[in-house]
């Protein structure tokens, strides 16, 4: 299994209740972050922007981590966002192919910061979803949906047939011409 850098939290929190409001509503929101400890300070940031709740005034209830039904079938997530650029926010769509959705939000961090020059602060996930391949809008996911779909090596070579003679040093150059 791979080991994601970002995980996906439900984190549950509300007002603490008070002689008006002894059953004040449940919040329920899903983070990404590196530990639970950071979903929490992100549900609150997002929650006191939202709601009139802030640390101070109110409890989390449960956080969870939410784990992946299928994580060894590929499939298709889009994922809508608001980043903080130099010049101001803009809103994002952005598709990956992937067997987790942690997956495609570690790559999502990654391509962010290599084509934008983005920082995980400065980026926040709205929301997710798993595509059919027919929803799918990216030239990058659509190609591929290709069905048959191959991946040949373009110089293949010869490798041992056991591990006893396998060796670092070759006393003959390899022929990797197998045509």
């Amino acid at each position: 299994m791979a080991d994601f850098k970002y995980h996906q939290y439900q984190v549950v929190g509300r007002h603490l209740p008070t002689d008006s409001e002894p059953n004040p509503t449940l919040f329920r929101m899903k983070v990404w972050a590196t530990d639970e400890v950071r979903a929490k300070s992100k549900f609150w940031h997002f929650i006191k922007r939202l709601q009139r709740v802030k640390k101070e005034n109110g409890q989390i209830i449960a956080v969870n981590e939410i784990f992946e039904k299928y994580p060894t079938v590929t499939k298709n997530y889009g994922v809508w966002l608001r980043v903080l650029s130099r010049t101001g926010y803009y809103n994002m769509y952005k598709e990956y192919r992937d067997v987790t959705m942690n997956g495609a939000i570690d790559q999502m961090y990654n391509d962010l910061a290599a084509r934008h020059r983005l920082r995980a602060a400065s980026i926040q996930i709205i929301k997710t979803a798993t595509l059919k391949d027919e929803e799918c809008k990216r030239p990058n996911v659509i190609q591929l949906h290709k069905e048959g779909l191959k991946f040949p090596m373009p110089q293949p070579y010869a490798r041992p047939s056991e591990k006893k003679y396998r060796s670092t040093f070759k006393a003959v150059r390899p022929n990797v011409a197998l045509f």
